[in-house]
């Protein structure tokens, strides 16, 4: 039987969400290679331009995204993580879909970078 794709989202990060965010979990060896949702939600708050989005599949919240802008003409995704228990569905690859056209609407931008970690069997 085939399990229909899920609707991928990006929804803004609220008062309602952010600790569901912050407690969204990863594999011991993964925490090594993420800086933690909440340190990244910290960093956003305090850096203007950082944009930062829930990753939802439906209705659930199963990631979490921020990007930085490096120019008026770049941006760079500096996180981007899927909970352990949704990760290998291929959510990852339709919310980086969502976040470039999210990103492209922006009419200067013209470049959009990933970091990630070389170890990251994931990326």
């Amino acid at each position: 039987m085939h399990t229909p794709t899920p609707q991928v989202t990006l929804q803004p990060v609220t008062s309602d969400n952010y600790e569901a965010i912050c407690e969204l979990p990863l594999s011991e060896p993964q925490k090594d290679m993420l800086a933690s949702n909440t340190w990244s939600l910290l960093e956003a708050a305090y850096n203007p331009g950082y944009q930062v989005r829930a990753i939802h599949a439906d209705a659930e919240l199963v990631g979490f995204m921020m990007w930085v802008p490096q120019s008026a003409q770049r941006v760079s995704i500096w996180r981007f993580m899927i909970a352990l228990n949704h990760q290998g569905r291929g959510l990852g690859s339709l919310a980086l879909q969502a976040a470039i056209r999210e990103i492209a609407a922006d009419p200067v931008v013209r470049e959009v970078e990933i970091c990630y970690h070389l170890d990251n069997e994931g990326s």
